[in-house]
């Protein structure tokens, strides 16, 4: 049975981000997949890492509990919007928090490269914005895209990293909201 964790990284609970998990979750669930989920909004940790790595913060409960799901998962499929180009700032904590150096990947000594200690996992991105996806990429190089999946996921070893650009969100009606929903549903029910 393949461990599935799902992270909603969008603040609002009530967001769309929301359906997409659950559009995503019933798909997964189809396939009797064991599927867990993290909404980042209703997490209690500091999102600073205040020292940087120079001196280790002590994880909060909900992250040393975040991070065991995400290290018994299989499939990491990461819900979040574009925001300036980024990622909303309590996901940007959640990575600076936990993808952590002898975690996350460790630093070879006297060396520039690095052992990559998520390796095993694949992920999938679903990322909402409110402009076409070929203009973001086009126009902006697809920061958010480039720093989850290749500075952040591939970095720690995660591979294949799948994306999935919804949008316009802003201007999507009902019918259209429904076909990215069923479209979320259908990769659920691959597990990809």
């Amino acid at each position: 049975m393949k461990n599935i964790l799902i992270i909603n990284g969008h603040p609002d609970k009530e967001s769309f981000n929301k359906a997409l998990v659950e559009s995503y979750k019933q798909g997964a669930l189809q396939t009797h997949a064991h599927v867990e989920e993290i909404t980042l909004s209703g997490l209690n940790f500091n999102p600073n890492l205040q020292h940087g790595y120079r001196k280790r913060m002590e994880l909060e409960p909900d992250l040393m509990e975040a991070w065991l799901k995400i290290k018994k998962a299989d499939h990491l499929v990461w819900v979040h919007p574009v925001w300036w180009g980024g990622l909303p700032a309590i996901l940007k904590g959640f990575i600076d928090r936990l993808f952590l150096p002898g975690m996350a990947f460790q630093p070879k000594e006297g060396s520039v490269w690095w052992d990559k200690l998520l390796k095993g996992k694949t992920a999938r991105i679903i990322t909402t914005m409110d402009q076409p996806s070929w203009y973001y990429w086009l126009v902006y190089g697809r920061p958010s895209i480039n720093m989850l999946k290749k500075s952040t996921l591939e970095f720690c070893g995660v591979k294949p990293v799948a994306v999935s650009s919804i949008g316009i969100v802003k201007t999507a009606d009902q019918a259209q909201r429904n076909k990215w929903l069923k479209k979320v549903h259908q990769l659920g029910v691959k597990l990809k």
